[in-house]
């Protein structure tokens, strides 16, 4: 089969949604993605912002493969900070996710990006896959959270 690599944008949004939502809805992650406005807005910060940058990969028409993320300024370069990165689940382990891979270091190196950054869980096969292809973890780095709740005028 030949694969088709592309930049994205909003336009396609219906596309990115379906297969976003067929992913990270399964295990191992298990996101709750049912509020539309939420799931729009979401994918929208990630495709509609001067700085958004998302690559798909398509068999034939059908969309099988996003990256989702921004371009950001650093002290050490410009990277591509990567978001969201998935290949349909029915073409996982064909070789397309490390094709994908190899399609949007090109293309970030012809934009003159100097770095590809994303963030994983240790639990999930994506932090084995990004290993096997030269993703280094950060040793110095920490991810943190905090839940707040939404403040309400009374």
């Amino acid at each position: 089969m030949k694969y088709r690599f592309e930049r994205l944008d909003d336009n396609v949004f219906d596309d990115i949604r379906d297969l976003f939502v067929s992913v990270f809805s399964r295990e191992p992650w298990n996101d709750d993605w049912s509020d539309e406005d939420q799931l729009r807005a979401y994918i929208h910060d990630l495709t509609g912002q001067s700085n958004s940058l998302a690559f798909g990969m398509y068999n034939g028409d059908e969309l099988i493969g996003i990256s989702l993320g921004h371009i950001r300024h650093w002290y050490t370069g410009t990277e591509y900070f990567i978001d969201e990165l998935c290949i349909s689940t029915s073409e996982q382990g064909k070789g397309i996710g490390t094709l994908f891979v190899n399609e949007i270091e090109k293309a970030c190196s012809e934009l003159g990006l100097t770095h590809i950054f994303l963030l994983t869980d240790h639990n999930v096969p994506a932090y084995e896959f990004y290993k096997k292809r030269g993703f280094h973890e950060l040793e110095s780095n920490a991810a943190f959270a905090k839940k707040i709740s939404p403040y309400r005028a009374e």
